[in-house]
């Protein structure tokens, strides 16, 4: 199940939901190594079929330097640390504010000369349309009328001037009112792109975090992989010397460990008979595959055939094995049958809180995911973990099976 996880790089939501935390770290690891490895092929190849082509790179010229202080150190301004510094929000209102009065004055200036330009063409030709009237009535007009109408268009002139006057004044509120508020506008967008950049630096300091985090426990974990490995296969090798002398009945050591314990160190590579362990909602589905597949390599009896294992239960749910799990002591566990995929989980009491660990049940072996250890039967997997923590962090052991309750088995349905 692992090799095809990793040969998809994915993992179907109903598996992933039946990996404890400690699961989770050890299956992201594997997967970013088989990412690495993946990456060093493709740049192998890449270099091999750029080796016969010539290139010429171009080499950047852009530097950056910095202003220096007195003492050679980068000069630095916090704003707001002398007693004089405005604060931040009221130095951009007075910069906006007189941006906007200098835009506003240049238009107005520019609409005044305008203006300026009309009137004196306007009135220009009507000096001269009186100029010549008066040229041509000059013997029957008299002094005083012609004054009387210089000065009527004085009056007229100095009105209309007036109201040009006004209505560039009020042209040039209007302008600088807009100007300013486009430019608020503008101030506040930028707070807003500042504010979700220092978010989005934040989420990405805290992802580096959490990957290196990630990375030093799987390295952890690897390491305490190999060391239980060691350790279960020295103790194997010496209960096979003392049964062949015939001192097992003798020897007050550990328990001997699984027969068929193997171990994998190969890279991830795909075989063409391997297959998956396929999810699946439907209980009579599993109840089938159960029946069919597992039910004659007898993985849920003891080891000495003659009986059920009292660990094993069937096809409940994550809540009624802590309920089960709930009215035992720290150490206490039971195995179950998955109700979303075909396989197993390994239901653990620890001191403050309950564990579930998924059995791939996939090859016929049986092993914890994302471990390397493989065992023959549900048995022997138990009978190892009685001796050995089930995680790294150690003190996890199997110490008391639990049982089923009084007066019902929730395994019939899978023998009947």
């Amino acid at each position: 199940m692992l090799q095809q996880i990793l040969k998809d790089m994915y993992i179907e939501p109903e598996l992933l939901a039946e990996l404890n935390e400690e699961q989770k770290q050890v299956l992201f690891f594997k997967m970013r190594e088989e990412q690495v490895r993946r990456w060093k092929e493709r740049e192998e190849r890449l270099e091999k079929e750029e080796a016969g082509r010539v290139k010429t790179k171009k080499v950047s010229k852009k530097t950056v330097s910095w202003m220096k202080s007195s003492d050679s150190d980068i000069w630095v301004w916090v704003m707001g640390e002398h007693p004089d510094d405005k604060p931040y929000d009221q130095i951009c209102d007075e910069i906006m504010a007189k941006r906007a009065a200098l835009q506003a004055q240049k238009e107005a200036e520019e609409l005044r000369a305008k203006k300026e330009a009309e009137l004196e063409k306007r009135f220009s030709g009507l000096y001269l349309e009186q100029e010549e009237a008066a040229r041509k009535e000059e013997a029957r007009k008299a002094a005083a009328l012609e004054q009387s109408k210089q000065e009527e268009l004085k009056k007229r002139e100095a009105e209309e001037r007036r109201k040009a006057e006004e209505e560039v004044k009020r042209l040039k509120e209007e302008r600088a009112q807009q100007i300013y508020k486009d430019l608020k506008q503008v101030h506040h967008q930028k707070k807003d792109q500042d504010k979700e950049e220092k978010a989005w630096q934040d989420s990405l300091r805290k992802s580096k975090a959490a990957d290196q985090r990630r990375r030093s426990l799987a390295k952890q974990t690897i390491e305490d992989h190999r060391r239980r490995s060691v350790k279960a296969l020295e103790r194997g090798k010496v209960a096979a010397m003392m049964k062949a002398f015939g001192a097992e009945k003798s020897a007050s050591g550990p328990k001997p460990k699984p027969r068929n314990l193997t171990l994998t160190s190969e890279p991830i590579q795909q075989r063409p008979d391997m297959r998956r362990s396929l999810s699946s909602t439907s209980r009579e589905e599993i109840i089938r595959w159960f029946k069919e597949e597992q039910l004659a390599l007898r993985v849920c009896f003891q080891q000495d055939q003659s009986r059920v294992a009292p660990w094993f239960h069937g096809i409940i749910s994550r809540e009624e094995a802590e309920d089960l799990l709930s009215t035992g002591s720290a150490g206490s566990f039971l195995v179950r049958v998955s109700e979303r995929i075909f396989g197993y989980v390994l239901s653990y009491r620890s001191q403050d809180e309950f564990k579930h660990f998924l059995i791939d049940a996939t090859d016929g072996c049986y092993m914890l995911l994302g471990d390397q250890i493989r065992f023959t039967s549900l048995g022997e997997l138990v009978e190892y973990h009685e001796g050995e923590s089930l995680t790294p962090s150690g003190g996890e052991r199997l110490l008391k099976a639990c049982g089923q309750k009084p007066g019902r088995l929730d395994y019939a349905d899978l023998f009947s």
